[in-house]
C-alpha cells in the first residue's frame, strides 16, 4: 500500500509529524511516496519505506492514499493539484484551526491503522466552479473574493441568482462562499456556519456601507453572477488565496457547484459539531480551569 505524504515543509511541527509517520509505515509495511523538496528542507529520511517523488503531484498519482500534514492551506493546496484524482485524503493538523485537517497529532497511528484496515468513511467535498467572460475556469473548494486593490476606497459589485438581480454592493468586497468554506474568510466577515454538503453557496459582503446589506445563502446549482466594471479603485479576483490577474473590465463571473469532489476522509468518532465545539471553543468557560 501506498500513502501519498503532501506537507508544508515550512512548517516547524511537520517534521515530527513526518517522523511519527515514517516510523508507524516501517511497522506496517507501507510506503509513503513523498516530494524530493519536502525530505530536502525537513531533513527527513528512511530508505526502506520512502519513495522520493519529483512533486507533489506524481506522488497524488501514484498513491493510494493521500495524507496532508499542515492546516487547511495545506489542505487548499493539495486540492488545487488533486481535484481530478478522487484519492482518499486524510488531514492530519499541524498548522492552527484546521477545520479539515481533522486528525491531531498524538492519535496520528491510530488513525493510519484506521485508514489501512480501511476504516474511514468519505466526505465528499464539492468544489465550486467560477467562468470568467473570457472562458476562463476556476474551481474552488473554500471560496472566491472580489476586493479591492492598492486602494482605501470602496468598490460596486453587483451580483444576480438565476437571473434576476440581488443588490449592487457598496463595500471593501464579496465574498462567495461554499459551505466547505463558510468557517473561514466567510466567518471572520460574520457569514453564517454551514454544514458541508448542504448544497448551498454564501454571498458575504466584507464591511458594507449600507448596515441593512447581510449575506446571503442561496442554492449552489443556479448560476450567480458577479459583475465588477470599471471604476476608480483597482479590483483584485481570487480562488482560495490565488489571485486571479484581470485582463479586462467589466469582469463577469459566473459562480456555480461542479462534479468534481475532494474526497476527505472521515475516521470513526469524527463528528462536523464537536469539530466545530474544538476548533472554536464552544461552550468553554475561560474563568473556569
Amino acid at each position: 500500500m501506498k500513502f501519498a505524504v503532501v506537507a508544508n515543509p515550512n512548517k516547524f511541527e511537520v517534521k515530527a509529524v513526518l517522523e511519527a509517520m515514517i516510523k508507524w509505515a516501517e511497522q506496517n509495511e507501507v510506503s509513503l511516496l513523498v516530494s524530493e523538496k519536502t525530505c530536502t528542507l525537513t531533513g527527513v529520511q528512511s530508505p526502506t519505506v520512502i519513495e522520493e517523488t519529483d512533486s507533489d503531484e506524481t506522488a497524488i498519482k501514484q498513491s493510494d492514499i493521500v495524507v496532508v500534514i499542515g492546516g487547511d492551506g495545506t489542505i487548499l493546496y493539495t486540492a488545487r493539484i488533486s481535484s481530478r484524482s478522487a484519492k482518499p485524503i486524510l488531514g492530519v493538523n499541524a498548522g492552527r484551526l484546521g477545520f479539515m485537517t481533522d486528525t491531531k497529532a498524538e492519535d496520528l497511528n491510530n488513525a493510519l491503522d484506521a485508514v489501512k484496515s480501511g476504516n474511514y468513511t468519505i466526505d465528499k467535498r464539492h468544489f465550486l466552479k467560477a467562468v470568467d467572460n473570457n472562458g476562463n475556469e476556476f474551481f474552488a473548494l473554500n471560496e472566491y473574493l472580489f476586493t479591492r486593490k492598492d486602494s482605501t476606497s470602496m468598490i460596486n459589485i453587483t451580483a444576480e441568482y438565476d437571473g434576476s438581480l440581488i443588490n449592487t454592493y457598496w463595500a471593501d468586497g464579496l465574498i462567495v462562499s461554499s459551505s466547505t468554506g463558510s468557517t473561514a474568510y466567510n466567518l471572520s466577515s460574520g457569514g453564517p456556519i454551514v454544514v458541508p454538503g448542504s448544497g448551498v453557496m454564501l454571498v458575504t459582503p466584507i464591511n458594507p456601507h449600507t448596515l441593512t446589506t447581510r449575506p446571503l445563502v442561496v442554492r449552489s446549482d443556479k448560476i450567480l453572477k458577479v459583475k465588477v466594471e470599471k471604476q476608480e479603485s483597482d479590483v483584485s479576483f481570487s480562488y482560495d488565496g490565488v489571485n486571479c490577474r484581470i485582463e479586462t473590465l467589466p469582469l463577469e463571473v459566473e459562480i456555480t457547484t461542479s462534479d468534481l469532489a475532494f474526497n476527505l476522509i472521515k475516521l470513526p468518532g469524527q463528528n462536523y459539531f464537536e469539530t466545530l465545539r474544538n476548533k472554536l471553543m464552544w461552550g468553554k468557560d475561560s474563568r473556569r480551569n
